[in-house]
């Protein structure tokens, strides 16, 4: 697999990581315990050490928030009901703030101590330390990232539908709802390097398959005000608008354009929203006509699933709202526990036991809207997802408008 990462963000790591790669993997044959339990990094015989590289402080801090205390919530959890294994359950958290060498020298302080990462944010920063995983480390990471440049590792798995696909099921539904139809020209605000890029081939096969014209606008992370890219898309003419890039971002885009007059749909990639929103000068647009696409029931949902994380995470956090982060990051957790409890039985808690057990689970998840495979490295769990609308009487302001759904240009769509 041809490794494609951001040329900035590629200089920015040259020195970070410079003599990083020598290491040798000792995973495969770790040491027994008294139960004849293989264990290797991470792993004692009271102690269980997942690693969580996260973004507290830049520009996915509200994600990084909610995914980072749902996972010390299961954490909590798991320790109360007896551990995993005979052992307890530790998470180490670091905070990379979305910056690029933090976030290397971040996994490069914690790797060799950890059993694996439970949450790593940020696909340019998974694959810049993606050949390394895959070559020497081997330690299995759940990265909150959808872009489909990392399938194909049996290290790093994708939890959902990647960016592309997921771009794909957004469109189908402007489509569905005849907000666009053949001959339309449709705008698409990306953030620069995997996941907007990404999230574009989408947009673009699905305008393929569809008879539509994408008309691109690329930005940076760092780019907070759309009104000149509102101005350029309203001047092209397109009749709605595909957001991937952060929530920032989307409520700039979203408030601008019903400012000036553009009144089109806009739907964005599952990372570009938080409920926050909804109290900025952004709020009444966006419960308008705004979208968002998923791989998960919104935390508000009156399914069983969100409804049990809702009321436990609200009792462990009781100042603190709810968001699709919650739930992203329980699912992340409550899989790896799955994982570590199918490696248990086989008697293997090296990262290698992990990495085989994962590959047994083709059934997860089904309570938060739909069942996913973690079979096939090289395939996203799902290529369904979920369409949500905001909604600012719904805990985490989202509610859902079509069910879990793989259209059929997503079904279609080659992966590599």
């Amino acid at each position: 697999m041809k490794l494609r990462v951001l040329g900035a963000v590629c200089a920015a790591l040259a020195l970070t990581l410079v003599g990083c790669s020598e290491k040798a993997n000792t995973s495969d044959g770790g040491a027994k315990d008294k139960g004849g339990v293989k264990t290797g990094e991470g792993v004692t015989d009271s102690m269980i050490t997942l690693g969580a590289l996260t973004d507290m402080t830049g520009v996915y801090a509200s994600l990084g928030k909610s995914v980072t205390q749902a996972q010390n919530l299961w954490v909590k959890q798991t320790n109360a009901a007896g551990g995993i294994c005979g052992r307890k359950i530790a998470l180490t958290v670091r905070d990379h703030g979305y910056d690029p060498q933090k976030a290397v020298a971040g996994y490069t302080e914690l790797e060799p101590k950890v059993l694996g990462f439970v949450q790593f944010i940020g696909s340019p920063f998974v694959a810049a330390v993606e050949q390394r995983i895959d070559g020497q480390d081997k330690g299995l990471v759940l990265p909150q990232a959808w872009s489909a440049n990392l399938l194909g590792s049996k290290y790093v798995r994708v939890i959902g539908a990647t960016y592309d696909v997921e771009t794909i099921n957004a469109i189908d539904y402007l489509l569905a709802e005849k907000r666009i139809a053949k001959g339309d020209k449709v705008g698409h605000v990306y953030f620069e390097g995997d996941y907007g890029e990404n999230a574009l081939a989408g947009s673009k096969y699905a305008a393929k398959e569809a008879g539509l014209t994408v008309v691109e606008q690329k930005i940076k992370p760092t780019d907070n005000d759309m009104t000149a890219q509102v101005a350029a898309l309203k001047q092209a003419g397109v009749k709605a608008v595909v957001v991937s890039a952060g929530p920032r971002q989307a409520a700039s885009l979203v408030g601008v354009a019903a400012a000036t007059g553009f009144k089109v749909p806009v739907v964005g990639n599952n990372s570009a929203f938080a409920p926050q929103l909804l109290k900025t000068q952004a709020g009444p647009a966006l419960l308008k006509d705004y979208y968002v696409a998923a791989s998960t029931l919104p935390i508000g949902d009156p399914g069983a699933g969100p409804a049990k994380l809702s009321k436990e995470y609200g009792a462990e956090y009781p100042k603190d709202g709810l968001d699709n982060g919650v739930i992203a990051g329980y699912t992340a957790a409550t899989l790896y526990g799955e994982a570590m409890k199918k490696a248990c039985a086989a008697k293997d808690l090296t990262r290698a036991g992990i990495d085989e057990a994962l590959l047994t689970i083709k059934d997860f998840g089904s309570d938060f809207g739909m069942s996913h495979d973690f079979s096939d490295p090289a395939a996203p769990s799902t290529r369904e997802s979920v369409i949500m609308k905001p909604n600012a009487g719904m805990p985490g302001g989202l509610k859902v408008v079509r069910p879990a759904e793989a259209a059929a240009a997503a079904k279609s769509y080659p992966l590599k």
